[in-house]
């Protein structure tokens, strides 16, 4: 069973730093992309950021690029993702979801967040300003 079980969400101001982590079990950790995706309140899920399964080629959408940096890592049987993010703005206040995606080696990784198909719990994230 796919499992993915996110941490590190809170309440920062804006411009300052949150650093999520999400380990994952249950599947090849190496067979799949994996990343973040989020949403905020009526808003539809946006990809944030997500790492392929060739030659390490990420991801960030547009509105994170240069603020947020994607690391992965599988040690001892446990595979982590985190998601270091800097610069926070109140725009990026959402629920970020950790996901993998639904194509086993896809390769390049998804940009689109109908391409996950096994979601964390999430974990809210809130920027004031």
């Amino acid at each position: 069973e796919v499992q993915l079980v996110e941490s590190g969400g809170g309440l920062v101001q804006a411009g300052g730093s949150l650093r999520l982590s999400c380990a994952a079990s249950g599947f090849t950790f190496a067979e799949y992309a994996i990343g973040w995706v989020r949403q905020a309140p009526g808003e539809v899920r946006e990809a944030v950021s997500c790492i392929g399964t060739s030659d390490g080629i990420t991801y960030y959408a547009d509105s994170v690029k240069d603020r947020f940096t994607l690391s992965s890592s599988s040690d001892n049987g446990k595979n982590t993702v985190h998601l270091q993010m800097d610069s926070l703005n109140p725009e990026d206040t959402a629920n970020y979801y950790c996901a993998r995606d639904r194509l086993r080696l896809r390769g390049y990784p998804p940009v689109s967040a109908r391409d996950f198909g096994s979601w964390g719990q999430g974990t809210q994230v809130t920027v004031s300003s």
